[in-house]
Parts: structure tokens; C-alpha cells; sequence
């Protein structure tokens, strides 16, 4: 049963339909291993048990991963008659009254909802530390970062609460949990996975819907599963040609892949994130691919700044949308200090600032498409750092510069895939002498997870991550 805890979910949905375990047994033992780590770890903060023994019921045998348990974020998503909170005491109480899209189609493709996974304050921050549930800590390291603002997901999938887990990423929030607690996580094209009903975007299109899971295969067979317009979508990438569960076997093509390890940003990356990418650049190599050290010519300054714009604005809007909803003010006393401060600072905003920094983006957007007129494939590091203490990103007002220089140094390779809408990847490739995951991130062309995927495939036959389990310290702080 412990090996149960680490097969990927497209194993766990074969024992089913081979009628080797049932659906109700799997629910159950989720459950169960939910209740033995969850103590620790604080990746589950809103059990959904009852219900989940109820849905599996009505699971159909025939879906793609029926009967496969599954974690929903608390953030965005909806599901009806559960408790969303996004991290926040300003919702209260709330209970979603329906179902997103999203949720709608994880539930057609048979994953069984047990639970509602842990993330920072409105999916603000790169760790999962939210005053109202608490720190969600490492699989691998319990004094560390699980990584935001998908870190609740990604716990659980590490730590084989779950084979999958739903996430979401406006600046880095699938890649950056995925890098720090070793599994993999696809950001993909802008509208590829819809937001409705409820939005149409986010943020003018830097938020992404999508998954956390143990295996390249798992996350192509939830992508098949919910990828694709719902009517009214202000995105529409081209369907792919072939169900990306195919790309996946499939051997890619001889693929020009740049690679660099210097953050847009401008920070340095740290050593043991620089030989990780260092090392798959020499593996592509190997693979018979075309490899190159280069990157987008941005300027650096600017991305962040402007990025840093269109986020306040995010967080401003998403307050003021709760307001409107539950008919209740936002107070200092309902919100974190951070969370508190950039609402104040994004009511000072005007919309005219809002639309010159997603001008600026769409302009570097531009400067880095280029890079694709050469080029596959863009490999880098993940993150800047190998997973971080917890409380790093603890902001206070005496130190709120070297809180935004933090936040930058951090994300310094993640957020452009959010300003461009491509896709990218983070998968993981490589470990640290003292055993803690270093994320590889992988990005390609608008509309074209294909490559991606099928490049992911290769790496993961040739350097396999599947028998890498976290030590039994993440039972015990």
C-alpha cells in the first residue's frame, strides 16, 4: 500500500479499470494518508471526505483517471457546496454555489475531489504561509518552503497524499511549488484551460489554470481532459493535433534548444541551480539536439517594474471583486500587512498606469518572441535558489525593499512565460547534494505544449525522477 502513495495517477486509474483496487478503496486510502501527513505538512486545509465518498460513487468506470483522488487548490476554482477562502479572512465563510468550468471537466475525466489544498493570501506570494492556515513546509525538508502559491498542491502530490493536484499560475505559481517539491508542473498557454464561468481572465492574461502531478504522462492526460474553449473565452489557442497523451511517447524531433542561467530579473542564480541546468543542457545535448547559451534581450528593469504594476492591479481587483460579491468592505484588520499595503497602493493606481505596464509587457512579449524565430526551446532553471527557508518572504514595513528584491531575485525566471502566455514546464531533473529537488524549466512557443511535452517525455525516460521519495523526516517536525 505504500507503493500505492507513489504510482502516478494513470497507474492508479489501470488498478481501477483492471478492477485490481476500487475507486471507494482508493478514496480511502488517500484519506487515510491524507490524516497521517497532513498534521505535518498543512498541505490540506479543508477536508472534502464525505463528498468524495459520495462522488466516487457516481464516478463513471469509462473517464480517462476514473476514480483517481485529486486536491483542489482553494484559489479561483470553484466547487459547489465547498468552503473557498483563497487564503484570506476577508472571505469568511463563503461556500462556492457552483462549479467552474475547470472543475466541471477534472470531474468528467473521473479525479474524486477528497480535499482543498493550502496557498498564501489571494495566490500572492512564492511560499504558502497564510496567516489564516499556516505554513505548508517541504516533503523534503520540513524547515523549508513547499514554494507558492500552488505550495499546498504540490505538498501533496510530493508526499503521495495524491497523484494529482490542482493549480494555478499568475507569476510562477505551478513552477515555482513544482521546483521546490520535486514534481511536475505545466504552466500552459494563455486560454488553453478555461476560467469560466466566472472570468474571462485574470490579470489580462497572465493567470493559468492546470495541475501538479508525478509524471509527464499524468499531466498530457489531464490537459486532454480539460484543455479546450468554453464559449465566450477571450483566448483561444489552436487545438493541438493529436491528444497530448500521444506527444508524450512519441521521441521529439531534433529540437534547437537555447539555454541560460542568468534571471531577466538580473539576480544571480545560485550554484546548485546553475549546474542543474548546465547538466540538462549537456543531456539535450547528448539527446542529438542543437544546443546554444542565449536568451531573450529584455530589459530587465522594466519586466519587473511593470510586472510589479499589473500585479498590484491584480490584487486590487481581486479584493474589490470579493467586496462586490459578499457585499463586505476590505479592512486592515481582514487582510495580511503585504496583502493590505499593495491594495492601498493599487487604489492609488490609475487605469492609465495599469495599461502602460501591460504595453511594456506586450513590447517585451514581442523582444522575446523573437527568440523563437531562432529556437524550440528555452531551457533555464526553475528558480533562482533551491527551496528557501520558511518566513524568507516575511515582509515588514522597515523591510518592504528587500521583501520586492526577494520576491524578484526569486521569480526571475518564471514570470515571463505569464507575460508572453507561452508555456512552460518545470520538471524534476536534478538534486542537490544534501537531497533537495532543483527544478528545470522548459518553454516553448505560443499554442505548442506539444514540444514541450514531447521533449519532457524523452527527459524523463532518459532521467527518470519516479523512485525519488521524500525521507520519513516529513513526518516528524
Amino acid at each position: 500500500m505504500h507503493e500505492l502513495a507513489f504510482i502516478d495517477a494513470t497507474a492508479q486509474a489501470d488498478l481501477v479499470r483492471r478492477k485490481e483496487i476500487s475507486a471507494g478503496e482508493l478514496v480511502e486510502f488517500a484519506i487515510t494518508r491524507i490524516e497521517q501527513l497532513n498534521p505535518v505538512l498543512n498541505a490540506v486545509i479543508t477536508a472534502l471526505y464525505d463528498q468524495a465518498r459520495d462522488a466516487v460513487t457516481r464516478v463513471d468506470p469509462s473517464a480517462p483517471l476514473a476514480g483517481v483522488p485529486f486536491v483542489l487548490k482553494d484559489l479561483v476554482a470553484e466547487l459547489a457546496g465547498a468552503p473557498l477562502s483563497e487564503g484570506s479572512h476577508f472571505l469568511a465563510d463563503y461556500v462556492s454555489h457552483y462549479d467552474s468550468e475547470l472543475v466541471r471537466r477534472f470531474r468528467q475525466a473521473g479525479l474524486v475531489v477528497v480535499g482543498k489544498s493550502n496557498t498564501p493570501e489571494f495566490g500572492l506570494m512564492p511560499t504558502t504561509e497564510p496567516a489564516r492556515f499556516g505554513a505548508t513546509r517541504n516533503p523534503w525538508d520540513t524547515r523549508l518552503t513547499a514554494g507558492g502559491s500552488s505550495g499546498g498542491s504540490a505538498a501533496a502530490v510530493a508526499s503521495g497524499m495524491v497523484a494529482i493536484g490542482h493549480a494555478n499560475d499568475g507569476g510562477g505559481s505551478i513552477r515555482v511549488p513544482a521546483s521546490c517539491c520535486g514534481v511536475v508542473g505545466l504552466k500552459p498557454s494563455r486560454g488553453r484551460n478555461s476560467l469560466g464561468p466566472g472570468y474571462g481572465d485574470v490579470a489580462s492574461g497572465l493567470l493559468c489554470e492546470h495541475v501538479h502531478t508525478r509524471s509527464v504522462r499524468d499531466t498530457a492526460a489531464v490537459l486532454d481532459a480539460t484543455a479546450g474553449p468554453a464559449p465566450g473565452e477571450p483566448y483561444w489557442p489552436a487545438a493541438p493535433e493529436r491528444p497530448y497523451t500521444e506527444e508524450v511517447k512519441h521521441e521529439p524531433e531534433r529540437l534547437r534548444i537555447s539555454f541560460s542561467t542568468q534571471p531577466l530579473t538580473g539576480a544571480r542564480a545560485h550554484a546548485d541551480c546553475v549546474a542543474g541546468a548546465e547538466s540538462i543542457a549537456r543531456l539535450c545535448q547528448e539527446l542529438g539536439h542543437e544546443v546554444t547559451e542565449d536568451s531573450p534581450k529584455v530589459d530587465g528593469e522594466r519586466l519587473f517594474k511593470a510586472f510589479g504594476t499589473r500585479w498590484i492591479g491584480f490584487l486590487t481587483w481581486a479584493v474589490n471583486d470579493w467586496a462586490r460579491r459578499l457585499g463586505r468592505e476590505p479592512s486592515e484588520d481582514l487582510l495580511e500587512p503585504a496583502t493590505w499595503r499593495m491594495y492601498r497602493n493599487g487604489l492609488k493606481q490609475t487605469s492609465a498606469d495599469y495599461l502602460l505596464a501591460v504595453q511594456d509587457l506586450q513590447l517585451i512579449s514581442r523582444d522575446v518572441a523573437g527568440l523563437f524565430d531562432c529556437y524550440d526551446v528555452w531551457l533555464t532553471p526553475t528558480l533562482a535558489q533551491p527551496p528557501v527557508a520558511l518566513g524568507y518572504f516575511d515582509y515588514a514595513p522597515d523591510r518592504r525593499t528587500a521583501h520586492l528584491q526577494r520576491l524578484g531575485e526569486y521569480t526571475g525566471f518564471t514570470l515571463i512565460a505569464n507575460t508572453t502566455g507561452q508555456p512552460a514546464i518545470s520538471l524534476p531533473l536534478y538534486w542537490t547534494d544534501t537531497g533537495l529537488p532543483i527544478g528545470i524549466q522548459l518553454m516553448g512557443r505560443y499554442g505548442d505544449e506539444a514540444s514541450l511535452l514531447r521533449l519532457a517525455g524523452q527527459l524523463e525516460r532518459t532521467r527518470p525522477w519516479a523512485e525519488r521519495r521524500p525521507p520519513d523526516s516529513c513526518q516528524v517536525i
